[in-house]
């Protein structure tokens, strides 16, 4: 086991691991810009180092301040986190180069799932479901005219590298669509520096199913169930559970295998989730893998009682799995809703500022994870997530009222928040039945 592992990541994640590192007696090193030097994951550290200023680019983002910093600290391993460098191949490379243990999987893995093509097309190979859609990235006209004659209207535009909904568009008449790629691949060069898109056939009004998968060095790949990610905003998840409300036995063995035989394919090491759409008619079809642990990895962790970030740091550490498929079983229901410092009555627009008062919910089955109290400042320089607030239950209606129940009970002032917006995905009769697909906001809520 390692002695020594540093956190490249700020906020609750880096909080998280540093609690998992120290429940396995691992001394723990924290980075952090300029702005953050107050913050809970430094304080709670055996050590701190700061990499630079605010800007991420200067600092969370500097990989050669971060392996620097992890050397001279003498750090055996770099956790990522997610986010930043967590699915970024030249980082892990350069941690092996310098003879440092990245806590995830290995650089090749991570470049092959990080093309969302390649990866689409090595799907193919193996049999597992992908959307009808083209296999290379558009380069011309008369490609996405060929294109739209086979897979017909709508289609969806992704970029290659993509993530978190950037360089993705709807396209519903042929006489956009190129206006539209164009906007695409300048939006997908601008973010990650690779314009390559390519088209899919745009499925109707679907669910975001995930799988997590476990994977050790000895090419054992076991799942821990699904989670449902449909409530989302702009392809941006907002609430999340487990299991799905739609979700079968036959059909979650289903999916589950086809995710186990994706990660093996990929030659998976540590945690990963393999992303599905499942439709209105229940077939479901492979989209992309998240090669890093996930924000809503938590209530999974409530349903199976496994600790996945113990579970990352143990099998980097060249531990085999201790848990066969048929060891893992789901207890209730949890739901987590991502509680951000944005006004949902001003279409979300942020609201930066100091918590004049943080009062956390708690009770039976209630988990929170956050770095906030009263007089922290929410910096503008990283995404605006105040809390992750999670519950357990053993039923889907006794988690949706403990959720209420800690929403209500949880008090932020001095910023606006989206509580408001989550009472009322809560409250609404669709949600309550289940009926939920990634359009559910803008359908059904007004947006």
């Amino acid at each position: 086991m390692f002695r020594k592992v540093l956190i490249a990541n700020r906020g609750e994640i880096a909080v998280r691991v540093i609690r998992a590192c120290h429940e396995l007696d691992i001394s723990t090193v924290a980075v952090y810009s300029e702005a953050d030097q107050d913050s809970l994951h430094v304080r709670m550290a055996d050590e701190a180092i700061c990499i630079g200023p605010p800007p991420p680019a200067r600092s969370y983002l500097n990989i050669p301040g971060l392996i620097s910093a992890a050397v001279v600290t003498g750090a055996e391993a770099i956790h990522p986190g997610y986010g930043f460098l967590a699915e970024n191949a030249y980082f892990a490379k350069m941690c092996t180069t310098y003879g440092l243990t990245f806590i995830g999987p290995t650089s090749r893995t991570i470049e092959l799932a990080g093309n969302k093509i390649q990866a689409r097309q090595l799907a193919k190979q193996i049999g597992v479901p992908v959307i009808p859609g083209t296999d290379a990235p558009i380069t011309g006209e008369q490609q996405v005219e060929d294109a739209i004659s086979d897979l017909g209207l709508p289609v969806i535009i992704k970029a290659s590298a993509g993530g978190g909904g950037r360089g993705m568009r709807v396209v519903h008449t042929p006489e956009e669509i190129m206006t539209i790629v164009e906007r695409a691949q300048s939006e997908a060069e601008s973010a990650f520096g690779q314009k390559d898109v390519y088209l899919e056939k745009y499925i109707e009004e679907p669910r975001h199913i995930e799988f997590q998968l476990l994977a050790d060095s000895f090419g054992q790949v076991i799942h821990l169930g699904e989670r449902d990610c449909s409530v989302q905003r702009r392809h941006q998840k907002l609430l999340e559970e487990t299991p799905c409300p739609v979700m079968d036995e036959q059909l979650r063995q289903e999916m589950g295998e086809m995710a186990v035989k994706l990660g093996k394919a990929v030659n998976l090491r540590s945690a990963a989730t393999i992303e599905f759409l499942l439709d209105r008619q229940g077939k479901f079809y492979f989209i992309e893998i998240n090669p890093r642990i996930q924000v809503e990895h938590g209530i999974t962790e409530f349903v199976t009682r496994v600790d996945l970030v113990r579970e990352q740091i143990r099998l980097a550490a060249g531990g085999r799995l201790d848990l066969q498929q048929e060891d893992i079983d789901w207890v209730g229901c949890a739901m987590e809703c991502r509680i951000n410092a944005e006004d949902p009555e001003r279409d979300f627009r942020p609201s930066p500022g100091t918590l004049k008062n943080y009062i956390p919910p708690g009770g039976p089955g209630v988990r929170v994870d956050s770095v906030v109290s009263p007089g922290y400042t929410i910096p503008m320089y990283y995404d605006s997530l105040i809390a992750k607030v999670m519950v357990h239950a053993r039923t889907r209606p006794e988690a949706i009222n403990r959720m209420k129940r800690s929403l209500k009970e949880m008090v932020i002032e001095g910023v606006k928040t989206t509580i408001p917006f989550h009472l009322r995905v809560l409250n609404n009769a669709f949600f309550i039945q289940g009926e939920v697909n990634t359009n559910f906001v803008q359908r059904r809520l007004g947006e």
